[in-house]
């Protein structure tokens, strides 16, 4: 069974951290381009980074610049999202999802999407 599993979401305080993991079993995530994107609630899902299939490029929405990194391991066929300096306005539910092509904001571009993991930022 091909599956992207996302996990490390949770509850944190305005200012802390968090790192998100997508695992993929059934396949190799070592030629796909890998995305996060969350969903708020009454809000449309959006694109927050997105790596490429070599891990050498990399692009971040600009809400999240320069507070989250993306990463990816290929020999553990996981991807990481570091999110530091976390805003209440990043609380959302956060997939993953792998495009066999470079990385994409189109949503259909991906073939493959986790369940998803909750991030909530509030004191």
């Amino acid at each position: 069974q091909l599956q992207l599993v996302e996990s490390g979401g949770g509850l944190v305080q305005p200012g802390g951290s968090l790192r998100l993991s997508c695992a993929a079993s059934g396949f190799t995530l070592d030629y796909y381009a890998i995305g996060w994107f969350r969903q708020a609630p009454g809000k449309e899902r959006e694109g927050v980074s997105c790596i490429s299939s070599s891990g050498g490029s990399t692009n971040y929405a600009d809400s999240v610049k320069g507070r989250f990194t993306i990463s990816r391991d290929n020999a553990k066929n996981t991807v990481y999202l570091q999110m530091n300096s976390l805003k209440p306005e990043d609380t959302a539910v956060y997939y993953c999802a792998a495009a066999p092509g470079p990385c994409s904001r189109f949503l259909y571009e991906y073939d493959y999407w986790g369940q998803g993991t909750q991030v909530t930022v509030s004191s």
